[in-house]
């Protein structure tokens, strides 16, 4: 059987010749000193991109992500948050253990936060309530088949949050930018800090940015340490992060084509799984499936890879390394599963 076509996630992709190549030639320095002109260029270039003051270079995105609630959250207070975000229920609990903060987690079945729960949240400090000190968003998100906000709602939700401070997990905002045609940087634009991952549909082979304030950003690198972050000659890593930023988000909106097909064939196949194909807009499709071990077993005997997000629930997530033969087989083998 010809290569498995791997739709579990977008982290799968392999890095491009052309990373290859620049990770051999990178120019490098003791980024835990501050002198890695490779990882300084990287930040500079995703901070301008974001609108930013400053960004930070970091391992993974989880690490983005709780860099940013140490930071900017207190202890002992409430961060509001989607019930089905990546800071919730994605990361094993992290924020707690690493920031002693309670998530007040709100509905966010479409992807978005409605403004009246953060409100609430805020005004629920005067009745014995933890006082809310951080609102966080994710956009695009994950688990509603990689939603885009809408640039409405974004904005209503950043008035309702009033002075304090909001967290936008970005992993896939590039995603956001490639189905909207709205910029990285207005999406970010209400965010007080913001984390993309470089490693999903970008391709680089690791990293992501965290990028915001100087102060904060000072403040990231210093919980970035504690945390175990502290890179020595990262360069090596920051190269083919340059070029992801360079090259290759302007072919995203082939994977969301991509992705559009695998919706039509599983709502086809599944008309109850909950899965609506108009609003799979970027790279996800999620969907629930009563037997989903089955299912995976079914497609992986067709030369399929998928994975689950939650019980019964199945995600497919096309990336660079899913060409158009690939999605045939995806497709043939969603239309010819069981129940």
């Amino acid at each position: 059987m010809p290569d498995l076509v791997d739709l579990r996630s977008d982290t799968v992709t392999q890095p491009t010749a052309d990373m290859r190549r620049s990770m051999a030639a990178a120019v490098v320095g003791d980024d835990d000193y501050g002198e890695d002109p490779t990882v300084r260029a990287l930040e500079e270039a995703f901070a301008a991109r974001l609108g930013k003051p400053a960004a930070l270079f970091v391992p993974s995105g989880v690490m983005a992500n709780q860099i940013a609630v140490r930071v900017l959250a207190t202890a002992g207070t409430a961060v509001v948050a989607g019930r089905r975000q990546h800071l919730v229920s994605y990361e094993y609990g992290a924020a707690a253990r690493n920031a002693g903060v309670q998530f007040l987690a709100v509905d966010d079945e479409d992807g978005m936060l409605e403004p009246d729960d953060v409100r609430n949240g805020r005004e629920a400090a005067a009745y014995h309530q933890p006082a809310v000190s951080l609102v966080c968003l994710e956009n695009t998100h994950m688990a509603a088949s990689g939603a885009v906000w809408s640039m409405e709602r974004l904005r209503a939700v950043a008035a309702a949050a009033g002075d304090a401070p909001i967290h936008l997990d970005g992993a896939r905002l590039f995603n956001a930018e490639a189905a909207t045609g709205v910029g990285a940087a207005a999406w970010a634009a209400p965010a007080t800090t913001v984390m993309c991952c470089l490693s999903k549909g970008l391709c680089a082979p690791v990293g992501s940015l965290l990028a915001g304030p100087e102060d904060v950003i000072t403040g990231g690198r210093l919980e970035r340490k504690r945390l175990g972050g502290g890179m020595r000659q990262a360069g090596v890593l920051a190269a083919p992060g340059l070029l992801a930023l360079e090259s290759m988000i302007e072919r995203l909106p082939e994977d969301h084509a991509r992705a559009a097909l695998l919706a039509e064939v599983v709502a086809q196949r599944w008309p109850d799984c909950g899965l609506d194909p108009a609003a799979v807009r970027t790279n996800i499709v999620c969907f629930t499936h009563a037997a989903p071990e089955k299912l995976l077993d079914h497609l992986h005997a067709e030369g399929v890879l998928a994975g689950t997000i939650g019980p019964q629930t199945v995600r497919l997530v096309t990336h660079r390394d899913v060409d158009d033969a690939g999605l045939d087989r995806a497709r043939t083998a969603l239309a010819g599963a069981p129940d």
